[in-house]
């Protein structure tokens, strides 16, 4: 049986496993899940994730979820180029440093901007209160910041000389809000020479065709069926609003 990924590109996360297997060789079967039409919560999506979360990959009998489980699994599993996840002790640990922060440091705020700005107004019809827009963009830009000086600092790529699996987080979770019209490199002359770093090492093709939804999201919402998401929307104002 060849290996399954259930990914939906509109989620960072799915994105970066994407990328990494793409980049990698990895020969894959691509099953795409709708997170935003509810597809996660089918039977038969419970039986490879009862977590109800994408991605998640199947290798047989073996069903795995979250992206960062899913990403080392791969490289151990297909030996991939060492850079990703690195051998050396003090390159493992600052790839892992950065794992470790990621989540509640940046997906949180580049996720939580996405919504304010696109989906809560555009799709879900209510107003967005300038408080809460204010210190979710102040929280985003103290995130990016600690990304341009702790995180990459003086070096080319976050773990020193070459690119590896926290580079590939990171470029996903930031490209997030630019989906939602949102240009966080204007004025961020180091991020944004990071970002061409990684773009260049992923190459602009693969990169572009994992980010051609993202960033079409404020056309795509203007034909979205606003139904489908009522049944989160109470959730959903519960988290950001």
């Amino acid at each position: 049986m060849a290996l399954e990924m259930y990914l939906d590109l509109f989620s960072q996360p799915c994105r970066s496993v994407y990328i990494f297997a793409k980049k990698n060789n990895i020969p894959f079967d691509l099953k795409t899940v709708s997170l935003l039409e509810g597809e996660q919560y089918g039977e038969e999506f419970g039986k490879i994730n009862m977590m109800r979360k994408a991605p998640a990959i199947r290798d047989g009998e073996f069903c795995l979820a979250e992206s960062i489980a899913i990403m080392k699994y791969l490289a151990e599993k297909y030996k991939t180029s060492d850079h990703w996840y690195p051998a050396d002790l003090q390159k493992r640990a600052r790839v892992n440093e950065y794992l470790s922060w990621q989540h509640m440091g940046i997906r949180m705020h580049g996720s939580k901007m996405f919504w304010l700005r696109l989906l809560i107004p555009k799709i879900m019809g209510v107003e967005v209160p300038k408080d809460k827009m204010d210190g979710a963009l102040e929280d985003l830009e103290g995130s990016l910041k600690l990304i341009e000086e702790k995180f990459i600092g003086d070096k080319p790529f976050i773990a020193g000389e070459q690119i590896s699996l926290a580079d590939l987080v990171a470029i996903v979770e930031i490209m997030q809000p630019v989906g939602s019209g949102l240009d966080v490199f204007e004025g961020r002359l180091k991020l944004s020479a990071w970002r061409d770093r990684v773009q260049a090492e992923i190459g602009k093709e693969l990169f572009d065709e994992a980010h051609q939804g993202i960033l079409a999201s404020q056309e795509m919402v203007k034909n979205m069926d606003s139904s489908k998401m009522q049944i989160f929307k109470p959730k959903i104002l519960k988290m950001f609003l």
